[in-house]
């Protein structure tokens, strides 16, 4: 194999030289790149480095900052799950067509995939044209690729079957991003309206209710309680000190709460709350145990020995509660019981579900029981994410009634008081 001589440079501005063996010179760029070093020169070891050509974009103003923050823009993100549905069935199509894998791989390097670089198609080409398995070559791109995804992958090339294995976890990325945008979109109408009204409020304090406050002090007549709530509340924005102290309350508060996240009993006790809320829980548990059952079967189906299959799905899931659920099934498997039991010890799951997978598992079709397990919850959740969306917006009117229906009162009974004096 050939082997390439090169110059470099690592972040903090300091001069590498090495020689890589490698098929060629654009497998050495990526190679030294990966590395996480800006390549300078490089060339056949036999022959003279050629520079390496790179466009000046102006002045670089993430090097001004710390070295940790660097290294966290510089990270490479995860794709969303739209991106990898995109990605995946455009491989199944390329590959259906009869490519062989290579070609296909070559292929998407010119396919516009966002999210996901071309470079990550020419690795993927490179590892599988130096004979490595494309799950083996996936599983060296963590950030791209999960273990769902190169297990599913994994078990396609075992079983002969990596076109039907591609769609339907396309199929499955799919699902999850539209459950995913749907409860976005349900969330969006209310966060504006409640950023909205803050605005409004904030600068009904800061601008117009100090004009009203020297109005009332030359009535000379004691003001309502309301009132008084309205001028304390305007005061506190109109002071610097009150407003410095208040931020400096929120922020504490903030570094707490995120202390308090991050610990293990914290994370735990979020996640615990989170399924308990009045009408959000409902629909937190629905999502949770509809990504159960779907990630459960779709790797099931594919062929994905049951205990990784356990093991991948616990990871996948993000409320602590399943996860501990899941690890203490897969111990019980490992014992030799099935899986109902064990999930229905640990008192999370809906007495639904835990008869669907006992009935799989008496037919045999445990996957099948899944999959419909998620159908229904997933049908349950749009359902219940339709019913929010349509109270959230008459809920919010009556709030922001309310909080207008205080301003006007606090503003206008004063000056009831000041006619009746009057007269």
């Amino acid at each position: 194999m050939p082997q390439f001589s090169y110059k470099a440079r690592k972040r903090s501005g300091e001069l590498v030289e090495g020689v890589l063996e490698v098929t060629d010179r654009s497998a050495a760029l990526l190679q030294i790149q990966r590395s996480g070093l800006f390549p300078i020169a490089v060339a056949d070891s036999k022959a003279s480095p050629v520079a390496v050509v790179r466009k000046d974009k102006g002045v670089n103003l993430a090097a001004f900052l710390p070295a940790s923050m660097q290294a966290q823009l510089s990270k490479a993100r995860k794709p969303k799950l739209q991106e990898l549905a995109t990605f995946t069935t455009q491989l199944a199509n390329l590959l259906n067509s009869g490519m062989p894998l290579t070609v296909a791989l070559n292929s998407m390097t010119h396919l516009e995939t966002r999210g996901i670089p071309a470079a990550v198609s020419r690795e993927l080409k490179q590892e599988v044209t130096e004979g490595r398995a494309l799950s083996d070559a996936m599983a060296r791109q963590p950030v791209i690729f999960s273990d769902l995804y190169i297990n599913m992958v994994r078990a396609g090339e075992q079983s002969g079957a990596l076109v039907p294995v591609l769609r339907r976890m396309a199929g499955h990325f799919q699902q999850f991003a539209e459950v995913q945008a749907k409860f976005k979109s349900a969330m969006i109408y209310p966060i504006l309206v409640i950023c909205f009204g803050i605005m409004l409020v904030v600068l009904f304090m800061i601008a117009v209710m100090p004009k009203f406050i020297v109005i009332f002090n030359g009535f000379n007549i004691p003001l309502p309680l309301p009132t008084q709530m309205l001028i304390s509340v305007s005061n506190f924005f109109t002071n610097f000190w009150c407003l410095t102290i208040g931020a400096g309350v929120i922020i504490a508060l903030f570094i707490l709460f995120k202390r308090f996240q991050s610990s293990k009993s914290g994370s735990r006790k979020l996640d615990e709350w989170r399924m308990k809320m009045p009408v959000f829980g409902n629909i937190v548990k629905m999502n949770l145990f509809a990504q159960f059952a779907r990630t459960l079967g779709t790797l099931l189906q594919n062929g994905v020995p049951v205990l990784t299959a356990l093991k991948i799905t616990e990871q996948v899931m993000s409320n602590q509660l399943i996860r501990e659920a899941i690890s203490l099934t897969r111990d019980a498997v490992t014992d030799g019981k099935t899986l109902a039991q064990p999930l229905a010890n640990s008192k999370l799951f809906p007495q639904l579900m835990i008869d669907l997978v006992r009935i799989g598992e008496e037919t045999g079709d445990v996957p099948g029981s899944l999959n419909n397990i998620a159908d229904t919850y997933e049908n349950e959740l749009q359902i219940a994410l339709r019913v929010m969306s349509d109270l959230i917006g008459p809920v919010l009117i009556v709030v922001m009634a309310i909080g207008v229906g205080f301003l006007l009162l606090s503003i206008f009974m004063p000056l009831f008081q000041l006619i009746s004096s009057i007269h």
